[in-house]
């Protein structure tokens, strides 16, 4: 399994890796699509017992399907367990560095210093994690302890010197859309399918290229490049963003959903937690960066 977002999606529940994905519709007459080579799928459409030995025997003489070995399968408690250890660790190192990291005159280089650091170092153990075959407990948390450290200092910056009360806004606003995405998707009023991933795709990577080029016209040209993260534009493209983090809570969703579906192996629920911290982190920055812009005195 593998998180959604564009910059750490290398791996997910697809045929190609041995578990189900966005492909797995029964074809008429036929097994499902993309159970070939995957050890967990249902090769007979319509029969969850696939991997019991017994059940074809005792569906074939009609007796009552045997229930299926779950031991070692990951179950919607390990994701949870485990989302909530993650954000955990995240927020407590969020805490420490809103405490321990003045934001004062004389310290807010160093705060700043170091929260930048705490980002560099957390965007490279994503991206260890994000291409290694098995999830790292250890690299994940890691992760999740540098990208509180920099959230925290950044957060503590916007709170006390640009909108007060905004770190608590974009919490707010962070679970809001976790849970209104939530129960859309439960209700079925989005439907992540092949079409859904492929659009989605599409639009986050045209969004990484347009803000890649805007910081490379920051940097080269000076100022806010080509305005795209600040000002009135700056605020449409943190709502694209927002949509975007929407969306890809979804396919998260849908891959967790799928996972659980098909028996992919236990250690997955880290790579879920993996994939919804990456989302949520995403999500509130976005939310950040707007409150920060619609109360900038610039």
């Amino acid at each position: 399994m593998r998180s959604s977002n564009p910059v750490f999606s290398r791996r997910g529940f697809s045929r190609d890796n041995g578990y189900a994905g966005f492909n797995t519709a029964p074809q008429a007459g036929g097994a499902a699509v993309g159970t070939q080579g995957n050890p967990y799928a249902q090769p007979q459409a319509g029969n969850p017992y696939a991997q019991n030995p017994y059940a074809q025997q005792d569906l074939q003489q009609g007796a009552p399907p045997q229930a299926p070995v779950t031991t070692g399968r990951m179950t919607m408690d390990d994701v949870v367990l485990r989302t909530g250890t993650t954000l955990g660790v995240l927020i407590v190192t969020a805490a420490l560095a809103w405490a321990l990291l003045p934001i004062d005159d004389a310290n807010i280089g160093r705060s700043y210093g170091i929260g930048i650091g705490a980002a560099l170092i957390g965007m490279v153990l994503a991206f260890v994690q994000s291409f290694k075959r098995k999830a790292s407990p250890a690299l994940i948390l890691m992760y999740a302890a540098f990208e509180g450290v920099f959230l925290g200092v950044l957060s503590n910056i916007v709170d006390n010197r640009i909108a007060d009360g905004a770190a608590m806004q974009a919490v707010i606003g962070t679970m809001a859309v976790f849970a209104g995405v939530l129960v859309a998707y439960k209700a079925g009023w989005i439907r992540v399918n092949r079409r859904f991933y492929g659009f989605v795709m599409a639009a986050a990577l045209g969004f990484i290229l347009l803000m890649m080029v805007n910081l490379l016209f920051a940097v080269f040209g000076g100022g806010d490049g080509l305005g795209f993260r600040s000002g009135p534009l700056g605020v449409v493209f943190g709502v694209v963003g927002i949509l975007l983090g929407a969306c890809f809570l979804a396919l998260d969703f849908k891959q967790v959903e799928d996972g659980i579906a098909y028996g992919a192996p236990r250690e997955e629920a880290w790579l879920a937690a993996f994939g919804l911290t990456l989302t949520l982190v995403w999500i509130y920055m976005e939310f950040l960066r707007i409150i920060a812009i619609l109360n900038s005195s610039d």
